[in-house]
């Protein structure tokens, strides 16, 4: 990274934390007055390790582009630098933050279509749930599809928020838009579906369970998660007849890992 510390990032206090699981963890940090983003993009953080040596990670944004806080979800993994630090964090301890976003996970990449397809694995949820608190994105496509995929039920973080978007007053009337399928492959549970992704989508799975027609002229598809689930998802994809969007070339899929 380049740049003097005093010109690459701030220090902001952390405002709450939220234990979803034993492992998975969400917080919220003030938000630096200047910082800016678009919903899909990250933020790097910093803590120190326990060596005392600064340890950054990328974070998805959760929160929406006018909310005073910044919101982060996060797996905490065993002896991990990162969230070995961030698992002891406490609410007014102070955490690093790049002053500015960037990545390119974000719905601007596509050509027009009708039908936006939000796929994701464990943490790879976190865009999303910025991207749904974007109004622009409720008025462009006539049908939205969240599926969120994780190993056992109480991994589905945020059920109660998504069930809740269709009340907000910048978006209510098109709430209707609007399908949540959770996904999970060691539970057995009765509104989950119970497979890996890329195999949902190879046998039509997800659009009989959603009612939602797949089709390259109209299906427009994120696919945020583990590297393996990404890479699995896309090939499936491929040989379905998409492609990947570029900034030169526009097209139906946009990818990001989410570690």
């Amino acid at each position: 990274m380049s740049g003097s510390p005093e010109t690459r990032y701030t220090e902001t206090p952390v405002l709450s934390l939220h234990h979803w699981t034993p492992k998975l963890l969400s917080f919220r940090v003030e938000r630096p007055r200047a910082f800016r983003f678009t919903p899909g993009q990250f933020a790097r953080l910093g803590l120190d390790s326990a060596d005392g040596a600064p340890v950054w990670r990328a974070y998805s944004m959760v929160s929406a582009v006018w909310d005073e806080h910044l919101e982060f979800l996060s797996i905490l993994v065993p002896g991990g630098k990162f969230t070995s630090q961030l698992a002891q964090i406490q609410p007014d301890a102070r955490i690093r933050i790049e002053k500015t976003a960037t990545g390119f996970f974000t719905t601007d990449r596509f050509v027009d279509g009708t039908d936006l397809w939000l796929l994701a694995t464990g943490t790879g949820l976190a865009p999303y749930l910025s991207i749904l608190q974007d109004p622009a994105v409720w008025q462009r496509f006539e049908r939205i599809v969240l599926v969120h995929c994780v190993q056992v039920w109480d991994e589905l973080a945020y059920r109660s928020e998504i069930a809740t978007l269709a009340q907000h007053p910048l978006w209510a009337e098109h709430a209707h838009k609007l399908r949540y399928q959770p996904v999970t492959t060691r539970d057995d549970h009765a509104d989950a579906l119970h497979a890996r992704i890329p195999e949902l989508l190879r046998t039509c799975a997800l659009e009989r369970a959603l009612g939602v027609p797949l089709s390259p002229e109209t299906s427009r598809l994120m696919i945020c998660g583990n590297p393996t689930m990404v890479q699995d998802t896309h090939r499936q994809l491929m040989q379905m007849g998409y492609r990947l969007s570029r900034l030169s070339a526009p097209g139906q899929l946009v990818v990001e890992n989410a570690w």
